[in-house]
């Protein structure tokens, strides 16, 4: 979209004249009024790629240069027209005109405004974006305010969770508006609140739309609401929104400013009985009495004691502030001679060619020119070689022949992905996670349809895990992992095309009522998990660690049989040593403990997430569960609080009621809970494990309660536990172990949070239910 100024009868000539010397089609000509128009224009794609950048016509770009510096003469002499424009469909990292505070991240092609990484608590988090230019909202001389109009698309998810907080904001404020310094979800990212002091609008002046999730009785309205915030946490304009943090769905809002009527309106996406429906508010404000000339604007987000994912996914913007610059005359007053000046120097004599000026002028054009088709030149020749140089520098080039070589995966053109994905619509999106989003496709040459993931750009983490994936995962093949039917990296784009799973992953069948998951096809499911593990650790040349096994990345297919995906954080060592030091990687609630203090990637870390898995399998909860009052409780802690007092029977999934085998739920928590062993040295090997959940091999022997890491039996070999050996059908025989417990053990996490004992001591059917 281009905006000029100029007079009605340059307007067509600008228009053919881009149409003519650029490969811009004109779609859209409006007059807004005399002197002001827009062209709307798109890239001709077939004249525009970078692989035809060679073939584009220089002498165009010359001419182009040329119009443009004649009429550049002409387009500010009567109306200064200050604007900023933009629509950002997707963010990436190396944007510059983003200014990331906070903990605010881009996992292309979206924009996290607190955490959501695998590896850090998402609660007591702050985060800020900005536009990096600074929005001209006023101006002194002429007194003019500008008019502006932003639509931006955002997520807010509560992963289901009833106990959330604290909200999202759009903002407007001095270009030295600081970041909140404590970690209170309660002021949004928009101040640093100190006891119940709501505001300080003398030092901190701001205008904000509010999408707050969680009521301060101080000075909130009860329930989710969006508010118009002037320099305060109190709202002088609130509305109750109808909103879908519990699903996660995506809302919009249209958010404007009028300068004559002085309105702030805003308009924005709700939802009512699972429809999508529109709310608005609005509410009258003089932003030049408020804030300076110049303001930085964008979006905070923050939680506090609980959490919230909040993903911004586009945003728009433009504003058309328009300040007369043109000189004005001197009134002349009636009944007056005018006089001429007196001269400096002789008139010139009629006939006579002063050329003096006339060589200035086109010398100083001529340079100009000059300097602007050399920048054209070295912008274009870059453009060029950048594609080429990082798809040269991404992988070694026997990797690419090891893969022309194989029987396996093949490489896909950057097109032939595009048409398959409709263009990578949203309609087409299966998925989004912290290192790209998903789509199904049509591979019209398979004949069958795919699910590629699109890696985000300028992630550097993205671009290791593209690469690991492609190299383990190709040469990986077995009935339980998902199969990689082919990758391609062009066009500065990331892209693995997978074997499309119809039932998705075993996480939306858990906890996003995808649909319910037969006690069959979970011990299925379960049993494949074993087998793909196994297959892992000890099947292939090397040993194979995955590093984030969790229930998001175990995809079903249409007979529920599991598939373990995403190896991303895959790592290859020998078999002998059997560990790597690393970063820390994976994701909280499914990560041994070991691994915040060793650093070191172990086949018991793989364990450990695998026990996880069987526990949520059998019990239908995540592995952190969030409670109304304190900390949240883990999985583990409390699964195992159960068995030690015999009560493992409050433990399974109420969805599954009694529908399910006494014995092989049994064998499914013990084996969970013998895998998520807080000390990894009595820990089983998978195959161990694989043993027992076959009823190849008896049930190990476990403490009644938890054990602290330091804990340690004579010999980690599984016999068989007198309780479970004389154990029959019946319900009573369920009951695992029951000898005297103490309901009092270390938490070596957390010296302040209640033991799994006392957590169990509430109903257990309570913190059991699914959420």
């Amino acid at each position: 979209m281009l905006l000029f100024t100029c007079q009605p009868s340059l307007s067509i000539l600008v228009t053919l004249a881009l149409s003519h010397f650029t490969n811009l089609e004109i779609s859209t000509l409006i007059f807004l009024e005399p002197g002001l128009f827009l062209c709307q224009t798109y890239l001709q794609p077939e004249k525009m790629s970078l692989n035809n950048c060679s073939k584009s016509r220089p002498h165009s770009l010359i001419h182009l240069a040329g119009f443009l510096a004649m009429f550049s003469t002409f387009s500010f002499l009567s109306t200064y027209v200050t604007s900023l424009s933009f629509e950002l469909t997707s963010f990436n990292p190396n944007d510059r005109r983003i200014i990331y505070e906070g903990n605010a991240t881009c996992t292309e092609p979206v924009i996290q405004l607190t955490v959501n990484q695998r590896d850090k608590t998402m609660n007591g988090s702050t985060g800020r974006v900005r536009y990096g230019d600074l929005l001209h909202l006023w101006d002194k001389a002429s007194g003019q305010v500008t008019n502006f109009s932003t639509h931006f698309s955002f997520v807010i998810d509560s992963q289901n969770s009833s106990n959330h907080a604290d909200g999202f904001a759009f903002f407007l404020a001095p270009s030295d508006f600081p970041l909140p310094d404590n970690q209170q979800g309660r002021g949004l990212g928009l101040l640093s609140l100190s006891g119940n002091k709501p505001f300080n609008s003398s030092s901190e002046p701001f205008v904000a739309v509010e999408f707050d999730t969680w009521s301060n009785w101080e000075w909130d309205p009860p329930g989710e609401h969006v508010g118009i915030d002037v320099s305060s946490m109190l709202s002088v304009a609130n509305v109750s929104w109808l909103s879908s943090i519990l699903d996660g769905k995506q809302n919009d809002a249209w958010i404007s400013y009028n300068s004559i009527s002085k309105i702030l309106q805003v308009n924005f996406t709700g939802y009512q009985n699972n429809t999508k429906i529109l709310q608005n508010l609005s509410y009258p404000v003089d932003l030049s009495q408020l804030l300076p000339e110049r303001v930085t604007f964008g979006f905070c987000a923050a939680t506090g004691m609980y959490f919230e994912i909040h993903t911004l996914s586009y945003w728009n913007f433009s504003s058309d502030l328009q300040i007369d610059i043109s000189p004005v005359p001197a009134p002349i007053e009636p009944n007056h001679t005018l006089t001429p000046p007196p001269l400096d120097h002789p008139v010139q004599e009629p006939g006579k060619k002063n050329t003096t000026g006339l060589v200035v002028g086109l010398s100083v054009g001529f340079l100009v020119l000059l300097l602007g088709v050399g920048l054209l030149w070295f912008g274009v020749k870059r453009m060029c070689n950048g594609e080429r140089e990082e798809e040269s520098t991404l992988f070694d080039p026997t990797l690419e022949d090891e893969f022309a070589r194989g029987t396996g995966p093949r490489r896909f053109s950057y097109n032939e992905l595009a048409r398959a994905t409709n263009n990578f619509s949203e309609e087409e999106k299966l998925g989004e996670g912290g290192f790209g989003a998903v789509y199904k496709g049509y591979l019209r040459e398979l004949g069958d349809y795919v699910a590629i993931k699109r890696v985000s750009r300028g992630s550097q983490q993205g671009e290791k895990e593209y690469a690991s994936e492609v190299r383990i995962i190709s040469r990986l093949r077995h009935r339980n992992l998902v199969q990689l039917v082919g990758w391609c990296h062009e066009k500065r784009e990331l892209l693995l095309v997978y074997e499309l799973m119809s039932e998705g992953s075993l996480y939306t069948h858990l906890f996003k009522g995808k649909g319910p998951l037969s006690w069959n096809a979970r011990y299925k499911i379960a049993l494949g998990l074993a087998s793909a593990l196994l297959y892992l650790h000890e099947g292939w040349e090397q040993c194979v660690l995955h590093r984030d096994i969790k229930s998001s990345n175990i995809m079903l297919d249409s007979s529920f049989n599991a598939k373990l995906g995403d190896f991303g954080l895959a790592r290859l060592v020998d078999h002998v040593k059997g560990a790597q030091t690393t970063m820390l990687a994976g994701t909280m609630g499914y990560m041994a403990p070991e691994c915040a203090t060793t650093g070191q990637a172990t086949k018991e870390s793989d364990i450990y997430s695998f026990g996880m898995v069987m526990l949520e399998i059998a019990c239908g909860r995540k592995p952190i569960i969030p409670v109304q009052e304190g900390p949240p409780i883990r999985l583990v802690e409390l699964v195992w609080d159960l068995f030690g007092t015999g009560k493992v029977r409050e433990a399974v999934d109420p969805r599954l009621g009694d529908d399910f085998d006494e014995q092989e739920m049994k064998c499914l928590i013990v084996v969970g809970l013998w895998c998520a062993h807080p000390d990894s040295s009595l820990r089983p090997s998978i195959r161990q494990a694989n043993h027992v959940l076959n009823f190849e091999a008896p049930f190990p022997t476990l403490p009644q309660s938890m054990p602290v890491p330091s804990y340690h039996v004579p010999s980690p070999a599984p016999v068989v536990s007198s309780a479970l050996a004389s154990s029959s059908a019946s319900s009573t025989a369920f009951e695992i172990g029951q000898p005297p417990y103490s309901s009092s053990y270390s938490n070596t996490t957390d010296s302040s949070r209640p033991t799994a004992a006392s957590a169990a001591s509430s109903p257990s059917q309570t913190l059991l239910r699914p959420q």
